[in-house]
């Protein structure tokens, strides 16, 4: 698990300038922050290098990784992304 220091870096670095982005990051960080890992943050980290439109179409599932974006650590936080809010979390 990440030390308290590096997760707010890590946070920090994923502010976004798109909202829609921000609200899938928010929610990300509220479900997984007490038990991140730090290869689980290697995979935020590459997903938050792309541009926002680029990061947009991966969370909304208009396309895959691809190329070096391809790799087991971003396909499993984009999962994590992606999913679905629990019925609490909505509100």
């Amino acid at each position: 698990m990440l030390e308290r220091a590096d997760l707010n870096k890590l946070k920090w670095r994923c502010r976004r300038g798109l909202l829609e982005n921000d609200l899938f990051i928010e929610r990300f960080f509220r479900r997984h922050e007490e038990t991140l890992t730090a290869s689980q943050a290697e995979g935020l980290q590459r997903l938050t290098a792309l541009a926002d439109n680029d990061l947009l179409d991966l969370l909304l599932a208009r396309r895959e990784p691809e190329g070096d974006l391809d790799r087991p650590e971003v396909r499993q936080v984009l999962a994590q992304l992606r999913a679905t809010p629990n019925p609490a979390e909505r509100h």
